[in-house]
């Protein structure tokens, strides 16, 4: 039985470029490599956008897994000026997305979004409990990912 009390985390951060940049950046999850200290590659399967397939590599110092995702929300900044990417873990249910706002002064509020509202599998919440320390303790972990993650699309961005 999966894992069902598990309380969203995110992070954001303020981005002086406009949305359309952002979104340039953050809708091809090809990029993820350059930006996530977890991510060491992106595999993208079909054409980018909603329902592309993508494969994983991930790391953490020696420790190495694959996982499998699909787009299951791709929204480009629009006339709301807001946007919105989300992708499904095939592995553990979670679904991570990536959402932006434009600011009044013309920049991006960029929010970075990990929740699961199907729980995590027994089999992530396992591994995680053996390669991890726990779930809270990688949650910990993965929260400072996120800010880091975050940080580095902003210095992109405005670069």
């Amino acid at each position: 039985m999966p894992l069902t009390d598990v309380a969203p985390i995110s992070a954001s951060t303020e981005i002086a470029a406009p949305a359309a940049t952002v979104w340039a950046l953050v809708s091809d999850l090809r990029n993820m490599p350059q930006w996530s200290p977890q991510t060491a590659k992106s595999i993208l399967r079909g054409e980018n956008g909603l329902g592309a397939h993508l494969f994983n590599i991930n790391r953490s110092g020696l420790k190495v897994w694959p996982t499998r995702s699909k787009v299951i929300r791709f929204s480009a900044p629009g006339s709301d000026s807001t946007g919105e990417i989300a992708w499904r873990v095939k592995e553990n249910f979670t679904i991570w997305s990536m959402k932006l706002e434009s600011t009044a002064d013309g920049g991006t509020r960029l929010t970075s979004t990990r929740e699961a509202p199907d729980g995590i599998s027994d089999i992530s919440v396992r591994l995680t409990k053996a390669m991890f320390g726990g779930v809270p303790t990688f949650t910990s972990t993965l929260e400072a990912d996120m800010a880091s993650t975050l940080g580095k699309i902003k210095a992109t961005a405005e670069a």
